[in-house]
Formats: C-alpha cells, sequence, structure tokens
C-alpha cells in the first residue's frame, strides 16, 4: 500500500490536537516556557521494532510550531535498534505542546508495522503471506493498513466495496448461487472470498469458484486435509486461513500451504512502540 495522502489524515490530526488542547490550550507551556526558548529535540526509539508515521507526527509539531524545522533520521518501514533517533526537530515552545499528539501517532503505527515484521519473519520460507483485516481503529483504516504494509504484510480489502467476503452470517439468507451470480453480472472483476467453517460449505464453496477460499477456524488434520482437497479441485484458488492465529502456531499454520494468513490482532491489539522525545 502506498503511502496515505495527507488527506486521510490530517481530520485525524486536527481532531487529536483539539482534542488535547481544549480551550485553554497548552497551558503549563504558555505560562511557565518563555516565548522566546528555542528547542532541539529529538524523537527515539526505546525499543527495537519498525518504524512509522514519521509523516504524520512531522505535520504534528509544525501544526503548533509553524517555523519547525524537522530532519528525518529513518524511513516508514526501517527496521529501528533501542536508542536510535528517527527524527530531529528544532524549534520554539510550540514543540512541547505537539509533543504527546505526534508521539501518539508514531508510537501506535510503529506498533502495527512492527508487529506485523514479526509475524512477516515467521512465516518467511514459506508461500504463505500475512494480510491484516478490517478490525482497524475507526478512522484510521488507511494508517493502520499503512503500518500493515510498512511492516512487511499485505493489505486485505479496504471495505465493504472493493472485495465481496461471503461470511457464516450470509449463509443465513439462503440464496447463496444466486447472489454470487448476481454480484458476477454486476461487478465482473469483483474478488469474491467465500468463508468456511466445515467441509460441506468448502464443497458449496468451490462450486462458485471464488478467488479465495477462506478457512475459517480450522486446525489440525481437518485443515491439513482441506488445504489438499483445494489445491487438487481447484488448483487456482486462493487459499486463505484465518480466525485467532497467533504467533506460536503461525509457522506450523505456514507450512500447511496456504496462501494467505490474514490476522486481526496486527491492528486491533498491537502494542505500541515505545519511542520518547529527548532533548538535544
Amino acid at each position: 500500500m502506498r503511502r496515505p495522502p495527507p488527506s486521510a489524515w490530517r481530520a485525524l490530526l486536527r481532531a487529536a490536537l483539539k482534542e488535547d488542547l481544549g480551550r485553554a490550550g497548552d497551558v503549563t507551556t504558555r505560562f511557565f516556557v518563555p516565548k522566546d526558548t528555542r528547542f532541539s529535540v529529538r524523537v527515539v526509539s526505546r525499543e527495537a521494532g519498525v518504524v512509522c508515521g514519521l509523516e504524520v507526527a512531522a505535520a504534528a509539531f509544525k501544526a503548533c510550531e509553524p517555523r519547525a524545522r524537522v530532519t528525518m533520521l529513518a524511513r516508514d518501514g526501517a527496521r529501528v535498534r533501542p536508542g536510535q533517533a528517527v527524527m530531529a526537530v528544532k524549534g520554539g515552545r510550540g514543540l512541547l505542546t505537539a509533543e504527546r499528539t505526534a508521539l501518539n501517532f508514531l508510537q501506535r503505527l510503529s506498533g502495527v508495522a512492527s508487529m506485523t515484521r514479526r509475524f512477516v519473519d515467521r512465516v518467511k520460507g514459506t508461500r504463505a503471506r500475512i494480510l491484516d483485516t478490517r478490525k482497524t481503529l475507526p478512522g484510521w483504516r488507511a494508517l493502520d493498513k499503512y503500518a500493515v504494509a510498512c511492516g512487511g504484510g499485505l493489505n486485505h480489502r479496504f471495505g465493504l466495496y472493493d472485495a465481496a467476503m461471503v461470511k457464516d452470517n450470509h449463509y443465513q439468507g439462503g440464496g447463496l448461487e444466486a447472489g454470487v451470480a448476481r454480484l458476477r453480472r454486476a461487478f465482473p472483476k469483483m474478488p469474491l472470498i467465500v468463508e468456511c467453517d466445515t467441509p460441506a460449505q468448502v464443497t458449496r464453496a468451490l462450486a462458485l469458484k471464488p478467488e479465495v477460499v477462506l478457512l475459517d477456524n480450522m486446525r489440525g488434520p481437518r485443515l491439513r486435509r482441506e488445504i489438499r482437497r483445494i489445491r487438487a479441485l481447484a488448483p487456482r484458488v486462493k487459499i486463505e486461513v484465518s480466525g485467532g492465529v497467533g504467533l506460536s502456531e503461525l509457522r506450523a499454520l505456514a507450512k500447511l500451504g496456504p496462501d494467505r494468513i490474514s490476522i486481526g490482532r496486527l491492528t486491533h491489539s498491537a502494542p505500541a512502540l515505545d519511542l520518547g522525545l529527548d532533548l538535544g
């Protein structure tokens, strides 16, 4: 995924700054730091990981300190080590006002990228690729998915409009085959993903000729059998595995031969990467 344009996050940044400043503004900095004070600061990683969100963080500093001079010392997607500076900023006291908002964006996005990299590294040497899901922070989807890409993962569908994903709740309405026929007529090039919990659902899904069969919450011998069966009956169909996949079991699942493993925790449970603002 390409870097999101500023239009994808400007409103988020404005809302975050407004939330922090309220009506009175940064009262501590206003009353305790003289107007003419100048600062030279560095944003430093306290732990190893993958950095992401530098452009947004820089925009936060410039929003509060328009004359700030920002120097990037790393790029999004780069691995960083403890003690490594990723950004240097010079300016006035507005840098203190922007500090928390800038770090909030940078820490969260770097956390997503770092967790993704751990999952991607674990499947190295297999055919499996790591994908995200739509389990993103509301309003942050473009940024969250960008962070996944910076960590080496692939993006699943962005929303409900760019791929049709038939899940168990959709089965309840009946007329699955008729629904697929209507979809193909309306959107001939729309990717079709069919989620399956049982072998019977896999059989039904393959008859629909989807682009992807998603094996949800399958494990052990059953998962192995279904992957082999799909490969034999429909070698062009992509096989996706999903459903609470953790790092400890990831490599064993990847060795079974799926094309994709989608993981919600990349975006809904990634811990923030520890970064801080140091003077000098």
